[in-house]
């Protein structure tokens, strides 16, 4: 079973007149990981697609998607798979793949039908391609690790980019995850914007009872959405995506847009911030 909904991009000056419930459903995504089921949200900013899929002791297969107006979900488009679960196992044109959890494997355009089994709970990120690259699985031991933060800044983390160009070439997919050290709780502060690319954020590893508050809007309209364990929110390129959570939390990155240089930031000073 494939659940398919669209999300429509919304310009800065719309999303200020917006509600706590409007704001949430616009960019805030709940209910991704429910067993037996494909669940696909199609996003106007850059065409990404966030998914997931979560076999219940049978193999689920994502092939055609109406929203993407081809025969086959991946005949124009890339994709990357992260597993938050347990082992599992992806097979893509008669090849299997075992994927562990922290893993992704990246599949290229016109790879044909993507089959999940196992015990995995695969997040699914997707965006249009224009060159086919190689499926590759890329192992935590192969990913680029970045330290950064402090203790005293209740920062400290390390960002792990598995789907970068120093690690697995892409179309305009970048795709990795930053974990906290205990005690830690901001991310991405100070605040960057980057016009010429959208994000998406998948928090995950929290407690039930854990609420991360995520900061998004133009920094001089701040807003707040509050996140729950295995929910995901859309960034559009005009808005700041920032948050500072109740615990330590992992959160995947994800990017697609102009290009695929991680350092492409326009930052923003903290007395900028509103």
């Amino acid at each position: 079973m494939i659940k398919t909904e669209t999300r429509y991009a919304i310009d800065p000056a719309t999303a200020k007149t917006l509600d706590t419930d409007q704001l949430r459903d616009h960019f805030h995504v709940a209910g991704l990981f429910t067993p037996g089921e494909i669940n696909v949200v199609y996003s106007h900013y850059d065409r990404l697609i966030l998914g997931s899929a979560v076999p219940n002791g049978s193999p689920l297969t994502l092939d055609h998607v109406e929203a993407t107006g081809t025969q086959s979900f991946l005949e124009r488009r890339e994709m990357a798979v992260l597993n938050i679960g347990d082992t599992g196992t992806v097979s893509v044109d008669s090849t299997s793949h075992t994927i562990e959890n922290g893993e992704v494997l990246y599949i290229g355009m016109g790879a044909g039908p993507v089959e999940f089994s196992g015990a995995g709970r695969y997040y699914l990120l997707s965006a249009p391609a224009h060159h086919t690259y190689p499926t590759t699985l890329i192992k935590i031991a192969d990913a680029r690790r970045v330290e950064m933060g402090s203790k005293e800044a209740a920062n400290e983390r390390v960002i792990i980019q598995l789907l970068h160009p120093d690690v697995c070439k892409s179309c305009q997919l970048l795709v990795g995850y930053t974990q906290f050290a205990e005690g830690s709780v901001w991310n991405t502060m100070p605040a960057h914007t980057h016009d010429r690319r959208m994000e998406a954020y998948l928090y995950f590893g929290m407690p039930e009872d854990a609420r991360v508050f995520h900061l998004m809007g133009e920094p001089s309209q701040t807003r707040h959405i509050v996140m729950a364990n295995e929910e995901a929110v859309i960034s559009p390129p005009w808005s700041i995506h920032a948050g500072a959570g109740t615990s330590s939390y992992t959160f995947c990155w994800a990017m697609a847009g102009d290009n695929v240089d991680f350092t492409d930031m326009d930052m923003i000073a903290m007395g900028d911030l509103r």
